[in-house]
């Protein structure tokens, strides 16, 4: 695992907080929590191949087909 993925995902949160706090403090409360929830999903994508590769690595460390 690289150190990249966790800046990644740490610019990325940075990113939405500073954009949720605009769009909420310009009224536009809907489109704050729609951009959070597209953040999570962008994370959630970048997380999901890891995870993947992690049960890939358990399944052949255990001898497991």
């Amino acid at each position: 695992m690289s150190i990249d993925l966790v800046f990644k995902i740490a610019s990325v949160g940075i990113l939405l907080g500073v954009l949720h706090t605009v769009l909420e403090k310009a009224g536009k409360e809907e489109f704050a929590y729609i951009t959070t929830l597209v953040g999570v999903v962008i994370v959630f994508g970048m997380v999901i191949g890891l995870i993947a590769k992690l049960f890939d690595n358990i399944k052949t460390l255990f001898q497991l087909y």
